[in-house]
């Protein structure tokens, strides 16, 4: 075996984990309960894009975190259900994340599909991840960040499950 074909292999069997946000008035962990599983779609943002299409993969776990929200915080858990493909909200002129440049050819943005793992016992809130000093590294809780889909490092992942 090539070391590429090795390295893609070893990069296949990882799992990856994630937190993308929502805002419950539009779409939350009870939706995804009820739906089963959901496209993740209308993200418009370049490096939340990238995410979603370079790295992540089918079986990668994501926290489910309402924002914009009286309480923001993580709520559930979900999982990667597809590889990244074309989100179809960029080619349907009524929608409101329609992007005239991008084609059918070469779409501009991508989405995947997620489905529901389970709901938390209770919201662990934003304001107690900030004043965990365990958590200060991760994205989340660094100033300015603001992005819908990021990576969460394996380690933050066990220890945020531990405060459930």
């Amino acid at each position: 075996m090539t070391g590429s074909k090795k390295t893609d292999l070893a990069k296949s069997a990882t799992v990856n984990y994630w937190l993308m946000k929502s805002e419950p008035e539009a779409f939350s962990i009870d939706d995804l309960k009820r739906k089963r599983r959901e496209a993740w779609d209308g993200v418009r943002n370049y490096q939340a894009r990238n995410f979603m299409r370079d790295d992540m993969r089918p079986g990668d776990q994501v926290f489910f975190y309402h924002s914009n929200c009286a309480t923001p915080g993580i709520v559930g858990i979900a999982e990667v259900a597809t590889d990244a493909y074309p989100d179809p909200s960029q080619f349907d002129h009524d929608s409101k994340y329609f992007d005239p440049g991008s084609s059918r050819d070469q779409p501009r943005w991508m989405l995947v599909d997620v489905k529901f793992v389970k709901k938390l016992k209770r919201t662990i809130s934003l304001d107690e991840l900030k004043g965990d000093a365990a958590l200060a590294e991760m994205p989340l809780l660094r100033k300015g960040n603001r992005l819908s889909v990021m990576p969460v490092a394996a380690a933050d992942w066990q220890y945020i499950l531990g405060l459930e």
